[in-house]
Formats: structure tokens, C-alpha cells, sequence
């Protein structure tokens, strides 16, 4: 065994790991990293064809953002954003208010999505206690959905055996998913005849993504947007996985045409290199939490780490470069290139039951016979890095992802399946 694996197994634990088998399934051990590829401890490289779990936007060690982590260590690590502030994140907050679409957006950090749509549904409960209505405290949230492993998010989600923890999770109304017709129809409903006691609609726009990368048309999400707005019922848009370009806009909720109350941002906000995420507020639900100093309008949350100085001055510059590199115009380019090699390489698979993509979020739907983890680990071994959701292989590579190696991919997915087909290797 790789010593690092052995050292590895014998102290830390992976989440969504099955630490028993850890070693045996050949973990990637990351030493450094160059541009799009990964450099394991043994010199062996891998195209991250993940993103790093869906955050590493431009790629890695990139100068630029070097740069900018390195000239804020020269002023301050870190301040608490508890009652006082710091130049680095007021700056961030400027620039995201430019962008994001939200009206008149205010600014709540934490350091990771699922803590920040916690704050959401908070402030999404509070938002009515403010202004007197305590009876809307309820949540609607779809099949299939994901927000992430915090007690609230979890109770929002649907599926990752979320079963062992039904005791502590609170109940929610839930509506069909993006992967079933008519579910835009059947959200309006149940918003429509629950108004009186529901806070909000908690949605991932146009694509539900850790759940299997399901898309849906902009027109559904609009539908259901405004039947919130005739309601009075928020609208929470998490956009954790869905941000900073990865749909080919900025966010997904602008190309839905929407405005949510509250917006959720996550992962790709600093390019993946440090842990931060946000919760925007529009000023309609921001001005009700104004009152007496310290009083029963005031938020009473807040993280230790929220709006962390170095993490603040990377994204501010990660949101620069986005704009100064175009790179949404490499994902326009980029994903057609996809969709095309998807369409005629992977799609006509007897494997394959489904491919779906949007931007450069994608997802090849295995039959279930197939082992999906077989088929990533088989692609590892390549050379491409590689991690299924269940029977979904999912392809989100990094917003910077040349043509080259979006072949190199495909064809490297394509061999994987054809190898675990051959070898009889089963789910």
C-alpha cells in the first residue's frame, strides 16, 4: 500500500467515505497541482474533471489568485465581521452587489453552502416574525433537491440516506422534482394552498445537481417564482453548486429571469481555493430585521470564520478574472463542444440511460446494472478524475476546460465504460 493511503486511512475520516474500504479503492492522494491537473504523491497526474467537488473555477495555482491571497496576508488574515468589518469584504460586497441578481442585495457570510442556507431558512423564518405574521414558518422544497448536511439543510434534502437522521430533521412540504413533468405545476399548487403558513420556497434553479444533475426549462422556474410573488411566500434560490458561470450565466437564477429573496452562494466564490459562501438577503427582507440596538429584530447569528479576509480578497479577484479572462464565453463554446462528443461517443452506449448537461454541469446516467463507481475508478486509473452520484457520472470540469481535454475526457469515460461492461463489473 502507498504509505500516504496508510497514513491517510489510519487518522482521517472522509465524509461520504466508507472508511473500511478506503484504501482499497485506490485513493487519489494530491500533493500539488498544476493548471487543470492534479499531481498525486507519486508524480502521476489527473485531469480534475470535478472541479474538486464543483468549486475549482479557473483552475489551479493560478497566479493571479496566488497573488491576491498573498498581498492580503501582508495587511490581516482574518477580523471578526461580529459588529465590526473588514476593507476585503466590504469590497467583495460591492462587487457581488453588482452582479448577483438580487434587489438591493445585503451580504451574510459563512464558509461552506449548507451553513449558509441555514441562514437562509433563519432569516427566511424571521423575515415573518418581524413583520408579525409567525404562522409562516413552514418550507417547500422538491424531490430530488440537495442543500447540504447541516440539520436544516438535510430536512430540505431528499435522498442520501438521510433516514438516519429523520429524528433530528424538521418536516417539510414537498413537491415533485425537476426530473418528473409537471412538477412546476404541482410546486404553484401546494404554494398556492399552503400560503398562509409557508416562509419559503427553497429551490436549486435550473438544475438540481448533487441529485443527479436534472435540468429544468427556465420557464418552469419562472412559473413558480412568481407564483411565490402572488403568494407572499420567499423565494430561496440556492445557487451553491449552480454559481459563478457554471450554467454559462453568472447564475442560473438570472437565466431563469428571476429575482429571488434570498440567494445562496457557495463553492465556486473564491475559485476554489479557500472555504467561504454567502447568503443574500434583497432589501425588502434585509430592512425588516432593522430596529432597536440589540433588540428582538436583531439577526442573532453569525460564524467565527464568516467573511474571512484572505477568502474575501481571492473571490473579489476570482470575480474579476471571470469577466477579464470572458470565461463565460469558454463555457458557451465549451459545453456545445460537449453536448457534441456526449452525443455521439456516450449517448449511443448500450450502458447509458441518459446524458444531461447545462453549461458545464453534466451528467451521464448509467443503466443499473453498471457499476457508476467501477466505471469512475477505471477513469482515474487514466488519468481522469472522476466521482459518480449513484448511477450518474458526473462531468463538471473547470469553466476553463480547453477542447483538448474535453476530449480527453470523453474518451477517457467511454473506455471506462466499455472496460467495467467487458470485465462484468456489477453495482
Amino acid at each position: 500500500m502507498n504509505d500516504w493511503i496508510e497514513r491517510d486511512e489510519t487518522r482521517v475520516w472522509h465524509g461520504f467515505t466508507q472508511m473500511a474500504t478506503f484504501a482499497l479503492n485506490e485513493p487519489v492522494i494530491v500533493e500539488r497541482a498544476e493548471g487543470r491537473e492534479l499531481i498525486d504523491t507519486e508524480g502521476r497526474r489527473y485531469l480534475d474533471a470535478i472541479s474538486s467537488l464543483w468549486v475549482t473555477t479557473l483552475g489551479h495555482h493560478l497566479p493571479e489568485l496566488d497573488a491576491a491571497l498573498t498581498a492580503q496576508l501582508g495587511r490581516v488574515a482574518h477580523t471578526t465581521l461580529l459588529g465590526n468589518g473588514n476593507r476585503a469584504v466590504v469590497e467583495l460586497s460591492e462587487a457581488l452587489a453588482r452582479v448577483v441578481p438580487v434587489a438591493d442585495p445585503h451580504f451574510l457570510f459563512a464558509s461552506d453552502g449548507a451553513s449558509a442556507v441555514e441562514q437562509a431558512l433563519k432569516c427566511a423564518v424571521q423575515y415573518w416574525r418581524n413583520i408579525g405574521l409567525e404562522e409562516k414558518s413552514g418550507f417547500l422544497a422538491l424531490q430530488g433537491a440537495y442543500h447540504g448536511d447541516t440539520i436544516g439543510a438535510l430536512s430540505l434534502g431528499d435522498g442520501f440516506h438521510n433516514e438516519h437522521f429523520d429524528l433530528l430533521r424538521f418536516p417539510v412540504l414537498r413537491a415533485r422534482g425537476y426530473a418528473s413533468p409537471g412538477w412546476a405545476e404541482e410546486a404553484c399548487s401546494l404554494v398556492a394552498a399552503n400560503a398562509g403558513r409557508l416562509a419559503a420556497v427553497v429551490i436549486e434553479p435550473l438544475v438540481q445537481a448533487a441529485g443527479g444533475i436534472w435540468i429544468a426549462h427556465p420557464e418552469d422556474v419562472r412559473m413558480l417564482a412568481e407564483s411565490c410573488r402572488e403568494n407572499r411566500v420567499l423565494l430561496v434560490c440556492d445557487e451553491v453548486a449552480t454559481g459563478f458561470g457554471r450554467t454559462g450565466s453568472l447564475f442560473a437564477s438570472r437565466r431563469c429571469g428571476i429575482q429571488p429573496d434570498l440567494l445562496v452562494l457557495g463553492k465556486g466564490i473564491t475559485g476554489g481555493y479557500l472555504p467561504m459562501s454567502a447568503t443574500v438577503a434583497s432589501g425588502r427582507v434585509y430592512t425588516a430585521f432593522m430596529g432597536d440596538d440589540l433588540g428582538p429584530r436583531t439577526f442573532y447569528h453569525g460564524h467565527s470564520y464568516g467573511g474571512n479576509a484572505l477568502a474575501a480578497a481571492v473571490a473579489l479577484r476570482h470575480l474579476e478574472l471571470l469577466a477579464e479572462w470572458n470565461v463565460l464565453a469558454n463555457v458557451e463554446a465549451r459545453s456545445e463542444e460537449l453536448r457534441q462528443l456526449l452525443d455521439e461517443r456516450i449517448t449511443p452506449l448500450a450502458q447509458v440511460v441518459d446524458v444531461r448537461l447545462c453549461g458545464l454541469l453534466g451528467g451521464v446516467e448509467l443503466k443499473s446494472h453498471v457499476d457508476a463507481r467501477a466505471v469512475c475508478a477505471e477513469a482515474v486509473r487514466n488519468g481522469v478524475l472522476l466521482r459518480s452520484l449513484g448511477q450518474v457520472v458526473p462531468l463538471v470540469p473547470p469553466l476553463t476546460i480547453t477542447s483538448e481535454e474535453l476530449e480527453r475526457i470523453v474518451s477517457v469515460l467511454e473506455q471506462a465504460i466499455a472496460v467495467v461492461s467487458e470485465n462484468g463489473s456489477h453495482a
